[in-house]
């Protein structure tokens, strides 16, 4: 009787580990979670208001799934949309149960690309390099009116030196995104220059390549281009709508000013290198709204909110994942 090769063995065992592997990464998530308290929180909402939570953030994936689907697209006229929604879920799923500021699930993007259409991966990746560095266009442009706001309301001292000097910081991060593209669009790939000064490895080479295919497709598709920035606001919108919805339903009355500067608290509380920001983000939370007035009961029930979001949302991706690496 002919012994399985080591090859096919690990073709067979593959789809567990990973499904052993991505339910490790729900377990640990789950086991630190609020689940009652948030069922409870979950509770207090009426039915329309719990709907109106999953219909905003169906909206917002489907404009971050469109973003990208318009840069894959503009050079294969034949992707599928509804997929790569799929795909753009499966990331966040892994992204947010893993260590690290919200990335990690890129991969799968690439992947997907790879083995369904044929791509090379310096091709596939530079789709994603495009779908990301938008990604932080849209946030980065967010994050500025919400650092505007947490000095507006309040909330920090600016040392009499308000607007300027304290601004300064956020002026250059702001800058680099549009820079970068523009950058990639005169053919200068600043990246690939930075790295070539202590490398020149493989790894090096394969971001060179990526980043000038990047630069390629903002010099020939620039509508598309137009088109993707201008979703990914729409998308980075829906999620500050979102959680001027939550606020209102929680019976929270701030000022527009005082509600984007608690996003942005806990949009930040999502850069701390853990799973999900656990435990940044009910501190920002606290320490924000607090600021304000608000109790903080009222503020962990913005915090339970989110999780909630979350978890459904990661857990769905996680599931997503799984079977994408089975296939």
């Amino acid at each position: 009787m002919k012994k399985p090769s080591p090859s096919s063995f690990w073709k067979k065992a593959r789809p567990i580990a990973v499904y052993i592997l991505l339910f490790a990464l729900l377990y640990f998530a789950l086991r630190n979670a609020p689940l009652t308290e948030i069922w409870l929180a979950l509770n207090n909402l009426q039915l329309w208001q719990i709907l109106s939570l999953l219909g905003i953030n169906v909206v917002i994936y489907l404009l971050i799934s469109l973003r990208w689907w318009l840069i894959v697209r503009a050079e294969m006229k034949d992707i599928s949309f509804l997929p790569l929604m799929a795909i753009r879920v499966a990331v966040f799923g892994v992204s947010y149960f893993t260590l690290g500021p919200q990335v990690g699930g890129e991969p799968l993007q690439v992947l997907y690309l790879q083995r369904n259409y044929g791509m090379t991966y310096t091709r596939a990746t530079s789709t994603v390099v495009m779908d990301k560095l938008l990604e932080f266009l849209a946030n980065f442009v967010l994050l500025s009116f919400g650092l505007t706001a947490i000095l507006q309301a309040g909330i920090l001292s600016a040392n009499g030196s308000r607007p300027i000097l304290s601004l300064s910081g956020l002026i250059i991060l702001l800058l680099w995104p549009p820079v970068h593209i523009a950058f990639m669009y005169n053919g200068k790939y600043p990246v690939s220059a930075v790295l070539r000064k202590f490398s020149n490895n493989k790894a090096v080479r394969f971001i060179a390549a990526s980043e000038r295919m990047a630069g390629t497709f903002c010099r020939r598709h620039l509508s598309s281009l137009i088109s993707a920035i201008f979703v990914s606001v729409l998308a980075a919108l829906g999620m500050v709508s979102e959680f001027f919805l939550i606020t209102s339903f929680l019976g929270i009355h701030l000022s527009f000013w005082q509600t984007i500067a608690a996003w942005t608290a806990g949009w930040l509380a999502f850069l701390v290198p853990l799973p999900g920001g656990l435990g940044a983000l009910e501190a920002s939370q606290v320490f924000a709204l607090g600021a304000f007035g608000v109790s903080a009961a009222s503020a962990i029930g913005v915090t339970l909110l989110i999780r909630a979001r979350d978890l459904l949302i990661g857990g769905l991706g996680l599931i997503l994942a799984g079977r994408g690496v089975k296939k």
